[in-house]
């Protein structure tokens, strides 16, 4: 434990915008990091070297060798582990600041454990990859009055947007409706630049704290936009639709369920995440049981892995289960039926 506090953050309380008092904010607050990736990875060490109290990092997935081009807190050796992201942020995170709480958390995000989630922190911040999350996230921070900020990346350019709810334009003003899957672009197909990770991780970060550092005035009212391959960067206007569905008309449709999907084509993997009910209340080693049979198992505390031919198969506690090795949905779930029923 480092004694000197007030030494750690001595440069930042220089900062007349934030101060002795904002950095005493800082340290009281509560943040949820949805996602701990690209921008995920970047963010959580900001804050966490900022002092922000307590991180709950929230990740579903695992460290493999292509991340480590953007993916910052993350090593070889994780990648050789097959480390859970969240779980090696935490490890990371606690060697550069362990005067703070870090909880991590290795689950999907989904309209069933959000409210747990998100319970008892004062922001949230989105380190996502898929607009479905965002939107949950959207509707749970309207209903719930509590500020997040937004950011994505592809290729070298990326946004970033503060919501404030109830003075700022939501998500769902600046996206009306879900995307269709084959219209979006992905880091598949155009691929994405290290740089630009970082420049819009660190303005997301910059908004957080000013948040977290009781500054909200401060926030960006208007959605920024970054192009690093063209050195552009533009704020573009944004003001809160009335007939939004979301925070216009008070209608939450992510977060009561009704709008869902039980399979996940996953950026940048060829895989596809499949909720698998059934599996919901198996133990992890029952898994393993049944795996067996059909080849070499590897087990852990957070998921047990087969490859099966040309498909690796990865089942979480909880029953969530990825398939690696093809995007085709159909094929995902057949493959799930024909080795742990249905």
């Amino acid at each position: 434990m480092v004694q000197n506090k007030s030494h750690r953050y001595s440069r930042q309380e220089r900062f007349s915008s934030i101060g002795i008092e904002g950095q005493r904010h800082l340290s009281a607050s509560r943040a949820l990091l949805c996602g701990c990736g690209a921008l995920g990875s970047v963010i959580a060490e900001r804050l966490a070297r900022a002092g922000v109290g307590y991180l709950r990092i929230v990740d579903r997935d695992w460290v493999e060798l292509s991340n480590l081009q953007r993916q910052a807190l993350f090593t070889e050796a994780h990648a050789r582990e097959s480390s859970p992201k969240a779980i090696a942020a935490q490890q990371e995170l606690q060697k550069i600041n362990s005067d703070i709480e870090i909880d991590a958390v290795v689950e999907d995000i989904t309209f069933a454990n959000i409210s747990s989630l998100i319970t008892g922190c004062d922001l949230v911040v989105d380190g996502t990859d898929n607009f479905e999350t965002r939107f949950l996230i959207n509707d749970y921070c309207l209903k719930f009055g509590i500020p997040w900020v937004h950011g994505g990346c592809l290729g070298a350019s990326g946004q970033v947007m503060t919501i404030i709810p109830g003075k700022t334009a939501c998500f769902r003003c600046l996206v009306p409706e879900l995307p269709p899957r084959d219209a979006l672009e992905t880091c598949d197909s155009a691929g994405v630049l290290g740089p630009a990770v970082g420049l819009i991780a660190c303005w997301q970060a910059a908004e957080a704290i000013k948040i977290l550092s009781g500054n909200a005035a401060s926030v960006s009212q208007g959605l920024i936009v970054l192009d690093s391959w063209n050195t552009d960067c533009r704020i573009l206007g944004l003001k809160r639709n009335e007939t939004c569905v979301a925070c216009g008309l008070d209608q939450y449709d992510f977060l009561d369920g009704r709008i869902r999907t039980d399979a996940t084509i996953l950026c940048g993997k060829n895989a596809v995440q499949v909720d698998s009910p059934h599996l919901q209340g198996e133990a992890l080693a029952r898994v393993a049981e049944k795996l067996a049979p059909l080849g070499r198992v590897t087990l852990n505390a957070y998921f047990v892995r087969i490859q099966l031919g040309e498909f690796m198969l990865t089942v979480f506690k909880g029953g969530r289960t990825i398939v690696e090795g093809t995007t085709e949905i159909a094929e995902a779930k057949t493959l799930i039926a024909r080795t742990l029923g249905t």
